[in-house]
């Protein structure tokens, strides 16, 4: 009976040495988030917090890998209402025009039927609401031609009729556009608040076929009179920027021959939130 007794104090005492390490090692994994079990009941693991805070907020359009995040440019409100706009899409004739020196060569435009394969698997958010059929409403793309006459350093602009006004605080401008592999840069040309015009680098078009071009609008200085404004608080009733056209500045020694290039569907993802929170009773002053 004595022995009995202490076997299983030993037994105890070893069941102890062996299950302390077990139980903190469980203790700790717990913390995150892997299911805890406790007096033979397992805990769910707790849910990954959200980044919403006190109230709902406007789920923004999910960025392309390696495209720049609209959320997170220039936050300088308390809330953001980010919508995903069609600035243009490239369907009528005549409402951009080409321009580049006669003496380094011809530019001439057209519109083509055709479009980006992968524009449809990226409706914009309204027309899937309204059931817009973008196989009905958007069936041409804006085609250039250049055709120049020696090498040299030379670039050729592609601009609207009339600027595009963008509503709201832009944070992000997009295209679709075909490249050739050729080392050209293409730039998106846009004015601000004050009417300075700016050209922003899309990108170099040495890609083959279709591609989705993005970048980022500077979001301006804190005192509100330098840099890209698109918002003066002495002016409520007038913010934003707008698109006034495309330029490409071509590599000289690829400056030979013919050059072709084709756009479709500006976009911009653009912050509404002090669009749709101006006073109702508030005065313009557009007089």
């Amino acid at each position: 009976m004595k022995h009995a007794k202490i076997a299983t104090v030993a037994l105890l005492a070893f069941a102890l040495l062996v299950g302390l390490p077990l139980a903190a090692q469980t203790a700790s994994t717990g913390t995150t988030g892997t299911a805890t079990t406790t007096g033979g009941s397992t805990a769910a693991p707790a849910p990954a917090a959200s980044g919403t805070s006190g109230g709902s907020a406007t789920a923004a359009p999910t960025p392309d890998v390696g495209s720049p995040d609209a959320a997170v440019i220039g936050i300088d409100t308390a809330q953001q209402k980010l919508k995903e706009v069609s600035v243009d899409k490239f369907e009528e004739e005549g409402f951009w025009i080409p321009s580049m020196s006669p003496d380094t060569g011809f530019i001439t435009d057209r519109l083509f039927i055709g479009s980006p394969a992968g524009k449809a698997n990226d409706p914009l958010p309204d027309e899937r609401l309204l059931n817009i059929d973008n196989k009905v409403s958007d069936t041409h793309v804006l085609g250039v031609k250049v055709e120049f006459l020696h090498r040299g350093a030379t670039s050729f602009e592609v601009r609207a009729q009339k600027p595009i006004p963008i509503e709201g605080i832009t944070k992000t401008i997009s295209v679709w556009v075909v490249g050739r592999n050729y080392d050209n840069e293409l730039r998106i040309i846009i004015s601000d608040f004050f009417g300075r015009e700016y050209e922003l680098p899309l990108g170099t078009l040495n890609f083959q076929g279709w591609k989705k071009l993005t970048v980022a609008v500077p979001p301006q200085a804190p005192d509100g009179t330098t840099g890209i404004v698109q918002r003066n608080y002495h002016y409520n009733s007038r913010m934003g920027i707008k698109v006034v056209g495309f330029k490409v500045v071509c590599d000289p020694m690829q400056a030979y021959g013919s050059f072709y290039v084709y756009f479709d569907d500006l976009r911009a993802v653009t912050d509404l939130f002090a669009e749709d929170n101006r006073d109702p009773d508030d005065m313009s002053d557009a007089w």
